[in-house]
């Protein structure tokens, strides 16, 4: 029952390893409508398996990835199908498929291209250019898709759109903005968004007027809210937990992001939620935030 589901989508940042802290950090009866602005690859949200959903991002092709299962133009069968033929080809020609991939993507935005691509890129990054173009580039694994991957993909889309069929769920392209606005006392809106002074490769981008502009919506919304972002590193501390988002409760942990080219620049971090109800902020938690901050100290000293 506390099994984690990944959904067939990978993102750097992807919160898999974190949804059992957010599900114990909820308070909410779903009742309401469960809301994610940042959906992303949807992994928190299908997880929570809300009765009513709205699940919106600005990155128009992950949301047309989602609605191509839930109208079942994608099946498990289908993309068995489509990732064995075109992993075929990448197995013979390497690189030079995966490109023409990326090409055809480009071109025609095709859901089933941009899964191929997601599973196929280098480190399972989203990415688009200035032109909104995937840019890429390939992940160097011609085998990538063997038969157990091939499988274990088509599972991730059947047990995501079994959740589908049994609740109401949206998906729509939409600014975070209008998603929040409407929210009323019954909803729980849950963000991730892009997070600030570390990622740069957000569909849209992510600035400090945009965290300023979240800031001022969820400070005056009537829903709950979760918020993650993160807190501080062993080098620096998040000004703008400190400078925003401290009128909220605050909890942290200790976690590992398998982003970054090289080893030596994937390190942890402590990961943060953000409330607008009271959550418990254990001992422990606050041992753990004031010896990164002492840490902090001495490494600017």
């Amino acid at each position: 029952m506390n099994k984690v589901l990944v959904p067939p989508l990978k993102s750097q940042g992807i919160k898999t390893k974190l949804v059992p802290w957010i599900k114990d950090a909820l308070t909410w009866d779903k009742q309401g409508i469960w809301i994610e602005p940042f959906m992303g690859t949807g992994v928190v949200g299908f997880n929570i398996v809300a009765p009513q959903a709205r699940f919106s991002d600005t990155n128009p092709h992950l949301i047309a990835f989602y609605k191509a299962l839930q109208s079942r133009k994608i099946t498990p069968a289908i993309a068995k199908n489509f990732l064995e033929e075109e992993g075929s080809m990448m197995f013979k020609k390497g690189g030079e498929h995966y490109y023409e991939i990326r090409t055809r993507f480009n071109e025609h935005h095709e859901p089933l291209d941009f899964l191929f691509l997601n599973r196929s890129c280098f480190n399972g990054m989203i990415r688009f250019n200035g032109k909104g173009a995937f840019n890429v580039p390939w992940g160097h694994k011609p085998a990538r898709f063997a038969q157990a991957y091939i499988t274990k993909i088509t599972n991730q889309i059947s047990w995501v759109q079994q959740a589908m069929q049994n609740s109401d769920w949206e998906f729509c392209v939409q600014e975070f903005s209008s998603a929040i606005e409407g929210a009323n006392n019954q909803d729980f809106i849950y963000c991730d968004p892009p997070y600030i002074d570390r990622h740069t490769d957000y569909f849209n981008g992510w600035d400090e007027k945009s965290e300023k502009a979240l800031f001022s919506l969820l400070s005056s919304t009537q829903a709950r809210f979760l918020l993650s972002t993160w807190h501080s590193n062993k080098y620096r501390v998040n000004a703008y937990v400190t400078s925003l988002w401290s009128k909220f409760a605050v909890l942290t942990k200790e976690h590992f992001y398998h982003v970054g080219a090289s080893e030596g620049n994937r390190n942890a971090i402590q990961e943060a939620l953000i409330a607008n109800y009271p959550v418990a902020v254990t001992e422990v938690q606050k041992s753990e935030q004031l010896v990164l901050l002492e840490q902090q100290a001495m490494y600017r000293a």
